[in-house]
This record gives structure tokens, sequence and C-alpha cells, in this order.
């Protein structure tokens, strides 16, 4: 498996959550966010041994990618404060995957990318990290945003899913493009990840107190 930039950010981000044991109680969705990092590590390494046997892998990235918006749309839930905001994340929870699902199957057809439905999954999570921005301006008391694990993550889902969204509704636009659009396109994609991996790394490490030993 070849390890690149962004692959080197994951396993780093992974086994930041070696400092979860080192917090009070953190949230839930800081417990489940190294967890979900493995499982991308994991899908990252069947789709290289896909590839290198010549067998295609956008079925994988297909459903990977639903469950991927899907558990995002989780982690602002857990993050956001409003009950309507929650409640409306909440019917998206499931209502986004059939939508998905439907599309896969049946309209863009499981041998293409998503690009239709995961571009609108792009559009959910940047307005909803637009409208944590908003709840935490609305705050009157002040917030130690450097000690805030919502604060990193909706800081890269944001930079992450605004950056990508063009990348991705076009790829199916892109296929037989000359090579070079390919690489710049990867290296991109790879600056990204690098970036959501970095800030999720912040995230969870943020609270941690490691006390030091009286001497």
């Amino acid at each position: 498996m070849f390890f690149s930039p962004d692959i080197i950010m994951n396993i780093i981000c992974i086994l930041s959550g070696i400092g979860l044991f080192f917090q009070i109680k953190p949230p839930l969705y800081i417990k489940l966010l190294p967890i979900f990092l493995l499982l991308t590590f994991t899908v990252e390494g069947i789709s290289n041994y896909l590839t290198e046997h010549k067998i295609a892998n956008i079925p994988l990235y297909n459903f990977y990618s639903v469950l991927e918006i899907g558990f995002y749309l989780f982690v602002l839930k857990e993050i956001m404060q409003s009950r309507k905001i929650r409640k409306i994340i909440r019917n998206l929870i499931w209502i986004y995957p059939l939508i998905a699902l439907v599309n896969i199957l049946f309209l863009q057809k499981i041998g293409h990318f998503h690009s239709m439905t995961y571009s609108l999954g792009c559009l959910l999570i940047v307005f909803m990290s637009i409208y944590y921005f908003y709840e935490l301006f609305q705050i009157k008391q002040s917030v130690n945003l450097i000690r805030e694990p919502s604060f990193w993550i909706c800081t890269g889902l944001l930079f992450f899913y605004s950056c990508t969204f063009p990348l991705f509704g076009l790829v199916n636009f892109l296929i037989g493009a000359p090579r070079f659009i390919d690489q710049n396109l990867y290296y991109i994609l790879m600056i990204m990840n690098v970036l959501l991996y970095s800030l999720f790394t912040i995230a969870i490490l943020c609270r941690t107190n490691i006390r030091k030993s009286m001497l």
C-alpha cells in the first residue's frame, strides 16, 4: 500500500485517539471519529488492492461516500445547539442515504460515481457547518476556540467539502481527460485531505490534559 501524505496524516489522526484516554468524558462524536477514520484507512487499502488488480473501485467509493456523508451529518447533529436543526439533521441522516442509493442503483448506476447525490451531501455538510458558526457567533459568553473540538471539526468539514464539491461534481465528465489534469486533481484532493485530517487531529487532542509529575 502506498503511503501518501494524506494516508500518513490519517494514521496520525487515528493514533491521536489515544489522547482520548487523558480526557474527562469526551463527546461521543469525538470517540467515534478515530474509529471512522480507521474505516477510511481500510477502504483506501481495499481500493488500492482493487486498483492493483485492475478491478473497478467506483462501487466501493459509492457506498463508502454515502456512509461518510451520513457519519458527518451525525457529528454535526451532536454539535448543534438548536433543537430544530438537530431534528432536521436527524431526518437527513436516513433520508439522504435512501436518495443516494436510489441514484446509485437506478439513475447514475453503480458503475459511475454518484456525483449528483454526493454533491447534494457536500452542500448539506457545508450548510450545516456554516450554521454551526452562526450559532457560535450567537453565544454571549466567551468560548475558548482552541479547546473546542467542534470548532476544529466544522472548520475542517467546511473547507474540505467547499473545495471538493466542484471536483467530485464534475468527476464523471473528466473521465478520459489528459493525465496532467488527473494528477493535478489528485494533488488538490490530497492537500485537502491532509488539511482535514490535521484539523481532526487538533479536535481530538485539544481537550487532552496530561499532568506533569511533581518533583
